[in-house]
């Protein structure tokens, strides 16, 4: 059996990746989304994370229970390490990764996909501006980093995520799947 594919989403903030991963998943019950340990509180409507303090997400660190972590915006990130499992299973796991952290993942995981997904400047900002966690600075900060380009050497595909959810969900299911979708 080979090993899964992790598939890295990655996008500037505001472009929908929870969204889009929690429609593919629901489309594609066999793909393992993974929930990320972050160093920020729960919010309701938020993305479903593990909450930690930073001390505490600190000493995971330190103790392995991560296998593959990074700070980002002021917060940290971590994958637990049982995502290696999954993957050595065979299985493919959706993770919302930030586009620092590809090098580590193409490093650690035994096979790398990333799906970058774009939206309109325009878009993003009203999106940011809506969810109401970010202040004016810290939109103007994101949207600024949106253009960041990724990593050279990775297996990349880009979809848009401008339009209706479904669109974006089926333009993923297709480039990460086209046997499938």
């Amino acid at each position: 059996m080979s090993a899964g594919r992790l598939i890295a989403v990655v996008g500037p903030s505001g472009v929908g990746k929870d969204s889009v991963m929690a429609g593919m998943v629901r489309a594609r019950p066999d793909l393992h989304l993974v929930r990320r340990a972050i160093t920020r509180p729960a919010e309701p409507g938020g993305e479903d994370h593990r909450p930690m303090a930073q001390a505490e997400f600190d000493r995971a660190a330190r103790a392995g229970a991560f296998c593959l972590h990074w700070s980002a915006h002021g917060l940290s990130y971590g994958l637990p390490a049982a995502t290696l499992d999954v993957l050595r299973a065979g299985r493919d796991c959706l993770a919302n990764l930030s586009r620092s952290a590809l090098p580590q993942a193409a490093a650690v995981v035994p096979a790398l996909k990333v799906l970058s997904i774009t939206a309109a400047p325009e878009v993003l900002a009203r999106r940011l501006s809506g969810r109401g966690r970010e202040s004016a600075a810290q939109i103007a900060d994101r949207l600024a980093q949106a253009g960041k380009p990724l990593p050279p050497g990775l297996d990349v595909v880009e979809i848009h995520n401008d339009g209706p959810l479904d669109a974006a969900v089926a333009a993923a299911l297709r480039a990460l799947q086209p046997e499938r979708a």
